[in-house]
């Protein structure tokens, strides 16, 4: 196995390499004067099993449609030069959101980077907590990888709740089958029952609308879990919801902060107790004082590097991630 690491989530992979016990194969990245660019590793790849990690989430120094595009000439290198299987470790899939057209002659973008990566010659796709995974394993004909927070935020929650009542809380109706499963992984490791609840939530033209909250919430610390921050908004109208019906604390949980908007002042919303994420996207956007009082990072390193781990080795990937051990 070799795995490498563009230079834009390096850190990432460190993380990564330094749980599977292996060093991060070498590669140099050029940028030419004209705006161009190339990479190519400088270890041979012939008849290996290649590992690329990159993360497609833009800033701080290269947008989005850099870092695809870096990865996608990276990863057809790795086919040109012989490597026997390539995969793409992708912490954070860019345009994920968009897996279905909701306005006429809308993009699919979601099967456009299928498209794309298969084309080089990418072998797997590997990543965490799309939008809709339903449509990730649709759009893909290689071998599509998908894992979760479960078990990464499973433990902390545990630490947060305490011995009272307890609701996992989905903040749209799109994401109840997340918060199911991660309700039913909270009540494994809690021992006890866990309440379920979920907002509505309409979007036309970028603005949210819709205040109905299913589910009893009275007395309860709720657990919000999504598959991303962006703004901020639909956590803090999940929170003012379950406040309104007397939840006693909400905490959000997603595994990407992206942290756009007005995201600063929103997180640091008292109604919001905290907010967890995961490091697939580093909370660079956000103020230090803000990120350090109000966000709690908790790493994705230990269970990407132990999905790679049994994708070298035949190992399953279900086990992984529903396994009560």
């Amino acid at each position: 196995m070799l795995l490498f690491a563009l230079n834009a989530s390096r850190p990432f992979a460190e993380s990564v390499a330094k749980v599977l016990g292996v060093e991060l194969s070498p590669h140099e990245e050029r940028d030419f004067e004209d705006g161009e660019h190339k990479a190519r590793p400088l270890a041979s790849v012939r008849g290996r099993d290649v590992y690329v990690i990159q993360s497609l989430h833009g800033g701080p120094d290269e947008s989005v449609n850099d870092k695809i595009c870096r990865l996608l000439f990276f990863l057809g290198a790795m086919r040109e030069n012989g490597a026997s299987r390539v995969t793409a470790v992708i912490p954070y899939l860019a345009y994920a959101r968009k897996d279905r057209q909701t306005k006429l002659r809308d993009p699919v973008t979601t099967r456009y980077m299928a498209l794309l990566l298969e084309a080089v010659g990418t072998d797997a796709v590997m990543t965490l907590e799309v939008h809709n995974i339903v449509a990730f394993q649709n759009a893909f004909r290689c071998r599509s990888i998908h894992l979760d927070t479960r078990r990464l935020f499973a433990e902390r929650a545990k630490a947060l709740v305490g011995d009272g009542p307890v609701v996992v809380a989905s903040p749209d109706p799109g994401g109840v089958k997340r918060a199911q499963l991660f309700r039913e992984r909270l009540e494994y490791v809690l021992g006890r029952a866990v309440g379920g609840a979920f907002m509505e939530k309409r979007r036309s033209a970028d603005v949210v609308t819709g205040n109905l909250l299913v589910g009893d919430v009275a007395g309860a610390t709720v657990l919000v879990i999504d598959d991303l921050i962006s703004t901020g908004g639909t956590m803090a109208r999940a929170a003012e919801a379950c406040l309104a019906q007397g939840a006693a604390k909400v905490y959000a949980f997603a595994a990407h902060g992206l942290f756009v908007g007005d995201a600063n002042r929103v997180l640091a919303d008292p109604r919001l107790a905290k907010s967890f994420i995961t490091d697939t996207v580093p909370p660079f956007r956000l103020d230090p004082a803000v990120a350090r009082d109000h966000i709690e990072v908790i790493s994705a390193a230990p269970l990407f590097a132990e999905a790679i781990r049994r994708c070298h080795e035949g190992g399953s990937i279900s086990e992984l991630l529903e396994g009560r051990s």
